[in-house]
This record gives C-alpha cells, sequence and structure tokens, in this order.
C-alpha cells in the first residue's frame, strides 16, 4: 500500500525482517541525522520563494529557507510647531537688568518655573543655566535670551516681566493675565481653568 508522501521520498531498502513496521521504525532512525549534525539552511541568491519543486526530498541535504522580512521603515520626523507671538513679553528694563546679568564673568541665563508653593498654590521660581533644557521654551527678545520650563509654560503663556526697585527690594515682577486667585503678600497665584 502507497502512502500520501511515497511518491516525494525514495522508498527505503528491503530489509530481511520478517514485519514491515518494524524495517520503516528501523530504517527511519539510522538515516536521521543527530541532533547537533544538522545540515546548514542556505539563502538562494534568488527573489523567489521556495515553493515544493525548490526543496529537496532528502531531509539530510541542505534545504531552503526564506528571506527574511524587509526592515521597517523610518518613522518620518514631524515637523515642529512655532508659536507665532512669544509666551512672555520683556520690558525695557527687563531687558536692561538682563543684558547686565548677561554681561558678568560667568554669563548664564535665566529659566523661569513655578512652584507648588505659598498660599495660593503657585510660586515663580528663577534659576540661573549654562545651557537650555531639551523641553525648554527659548523666548528671544532684543537679543536677550529668556528661558521658560516647559511644565510652567501654560501658567506664564501671556505674561509679562518686568524689573522693579524699591528703596527695600530689587526683583523681577510679573503680570499674569492668566491669574485667578492671589495671596495677600502676592508671592503665590493660583491659575484658573
Amino acid at each position: 500500500m502507497m502512502s500520501a508522501l511515497s511518491h516525494d521520498r525514495p522508498a527505503p531498502p528491503p530489509a530481511a525482517s520478517s514485519s514491515s513496521s518494524s524495517t520503516l521504525s528501523a530504517a527511519s532512525t539510522s538515516t536521521s541525522p543527530a541532533l547537533g549534525e544538522t545540515p546548514p539552511v542556505i539563502v538562494p541568491p534568488s527573489s523567489k520563494p521556495p515553493t515544493a519543486r525548490n526543496l529537496s526530498p532528502d531531509a539530510a541535504s541542505p534545504q531552503v529557507a526564506a528571506r527574511p522580512p524587509p526592515a521597517p521603515k523610518a518613522e518620518r520626523l514631524r515637523p515642529k510647531i512655532r508659536a507665532q507671538k512669544a509666551a512672555i513679553t520683556l520690558t525695557p528694563t527687563a531687558v536692561e537688568r538682563l543684558e547686565n546679568l548677561l554681561k558678568s564673568p560667568t554669563p548664564q541665563m535665566i529659566r523661569i518655573g513655578v512652584r507648588n508653593k505659598g498660599c495660593a498654590g503657585l510660586s515663580y521660581h528663577l534659576e540661573y543655566v549654562e545651557k537650555p533644557g531639551k523641553f525648554d521654551e527659548v523666548v528671544e527678545q532684543d537679543g536677550v535670551k529668556v528661558l521658560i520650563d516647559s511644565k510652567a509654560l501654560f501658567s506664564i503663556i501671556g505674561s509679562e516681566m518686568d524689573w522693579k526697585e524699591d528703596a527695600l527690594s530689587a526683583k523681577f515682577a510679573f503680570k499674569n493675565p492668566n491669574i485667578k486667585d492671589a495671596c495677600g503678600c502676592g508671592e503665590s497665584f493660583t491659575v484658573g481653568s
């Protein structure tokens, strides 16, 4: 009796045993390679996928493997969106004071941020930095650069920065249209939604 796959493979040599089933099992174990002795897989130079005609009927011969899938395409970079209007404006006195800071022996830029502080919730935080952070917004006006921390951008956007000096203090002051509530001392504020 012929099996469905017998036409693809050559018939095993006849054995001297009386049982045909024991002959097949003995022949199949004697011709199969050991685990470390399998033949290498060869990728053909042609662009055709492997078919039944390309594959060898002998299991011990090198077989043809499919080509690996093509590499994925690189993702396109999205264009950066730039605001038409600056996130913060500087008064002439603030620009003058910032220019004096940049002319110092160690020129540094100022980063404006907000912190959770005070009785109203948020407080302005100014710090000196050497270079902008990865997500900082750079505002340039009259040749002076000011950095805005990305976390503080929505609280500060549309504000005006001024330099005020009086008999008791000298500081940067902010006029922020986003403020909905402020504490009595003016140190902290709340931004409404």
